[in-house]
Order: structure tokens, then C-alpha cells, then sequence
């Protein structure tokens, strides 16, 4: 799908760190270079996580918003 949204949607609403991380990380290697996957979380610590792993994985955050008590990020495969 590349630019016109996410190639795939993870559920990690319900869960708490690490395992919106571990769900991502599992949905990353999912997609291709440069697609985007898109994630749910309703843990609160998780927009500082998100910030950190894509820093630390080379990933691009998209979007990081919350709506409701849900968290939505969209994350591009940079690699």
C-alpha cells in the first residue's frame, strides 16, 4: 500500500509495556520497506515508548495521536 495508509493494523489495546513494543516490532517485520503499519494501544506510557523505539530502530513515526483513551500510531519500515 505504501503512501495510501497501512499496510497492516496491530490490536495491542489491553496490554501493557513492553507488549505494544513487542507487538509492533512482531507487525514491523510483517511489512515491507517503506509501508506503514498502523497500531492501537491504550496504555498511556506507550507515546513515549513509540518515540523511543522508532528513534532506536530507525523506523519513522508517523503519527502519534490519542482519541478516547486509544492510542494510534503510524509507524514506516525504513528497513
Amino acid at each position: 500500500m505504501g503512501d495510501d495508509g497501512p499496510a497492516t493494523t496491530v490490536d495491542a489495546r489491553g496490554l501493557v509495556c513492553p507488549m505494544p513494543i513487542l507487538k509492533a516490532k512482531k507487525g514491523i517485520e510483517s511489512v515491507e520497506v517503506g509501508q506503514i503499519l498502523e497500531l492501537a494501544a491504550t496504555d498511556p506510557g506507550s507515546m513515549a515508548d513509540f518515540k523511543a523505539w522508532t528513534k532506536t530502530t530507525g523506523h519513522e513515526l508517523l503519527e502519534a495521536r490519542e482519541a478516547g483513551g486509544v492510542y494510534t500510531y503510524l509507524i514506516r519500515r525504513k528497513k
